[in-house]
């Protein structure tokens, strides 16, 4: 198996390269609408240097928890300011969402990052009151899985946290050490299993696995077995793939968002 063309999505998504300035400009204006709204409060740091921040946004009346959405990119690339659009549907439930950008490989390894978004979750989880619900999209989708694991967050957040959805998620990140990516990711075979979720215990809070169903097959591969593993629900939606799937979570009434949120 060719592992660089296992792991490229842009290559098999049409017009690939629209999407990114699409998501950009979306989420820019929901900052602009929500920060004149008073419901933003943009650019609060959770450690040291400029991506070590997070946006927060509030629902129209007292949040009744918290969602933490964390970022993909292969952990290379991309920050929260491309992502902010995807807090309406929680929000508009009641919801605050808080959404980190985090230092890139190769400036930092990948256990490095999982150490900063645990942060940004102490953080978040210090500023709103209630449980915890965490979702994050490939690279992101491991780190929230990460963030389940004993000891990464906190007792006292460990115990608010009430539901974890990874979203294509990277699931079992050995394979990448035998691709181009790991001249920039570094990865040695003792973090590559530290920081795989395939390889981990199952986390004490309820998990829902979320697929496209026309992602590459290393991506549905991944969230079957990480489901399988965790006796997790599996969702793998029709006709999603890589940079799509996660629109749902911008729609209040999507399956996705409800799944998120349910008791």
């Amino acid at each position: 198996m060719d592992l660089d063309d296992a792991f490229a999505n842009a290559a098999y998504i049409p017009q690939a390269d629209d999407y990114p300035p699409r998501w950009a400009k979306k989420a820019e204006a929901f900052r602009e609408t929500m920060a004149q709204n008073h419901r933003a409060r943009l650019g609060v740091a959770y450690g040291n240097g400029p991506r070590q921040e997070m946006d927060i946004f509030l629902p129209e009346d007292s949040p009744k928890g918290l969602v933490v959405f964390v970022h993909g990119g292969y952990w290379l690339r991309f920050d929260r300011f491309s992502w902010s659009h995807l807090a309406a549907g929680p929000c508009a439930h009641g919801w605050a969402v808080a959404m980190p950008s985090y230092d890139l490989c190769p400036q930092v390894h990948i256990g490095d990052i999982t150490g900063q978004v645990a942060h940004a979750v102490t953080l978040a989880a210090r500023e709103v009151a209630g449980q915890v619900r965490l979702v994050g999209h490939s690279a992101g989708g491991q780190q929230v899985c990460r963030m389940g694991a004993d000891g990464v967050l906190p007792d006292a957040v460990a115990r608010r946290v009430a539901r974890i959805m990874p979203i294509s998620p990277v699931a079992d990140l050995r394979p990448l050490r035998h691709t181009r990516m790991n001249e920039a990711l570094a990865l040695d075979a003792a973090e590559a299993e530290l920081e795989s979720p395939l390889l981990a215990t199952a986390p004490s809070a309820p998990v829902t696995v979320w697929v496209g169903a026309d992602e590459r097959p290393v991506f549905v591969e991944h969230a079957t077995a990480l489901a399988a593993a965790w006796n997790a629900s599996l969702v793998v939606e029709p006709d999603r793939h890589h940079f799509d799937v996660i629109d749902a979570l911008e729609n209040p009434e999507s399956a996705m968002t409800s799944a998120l949120l349910q008791d």
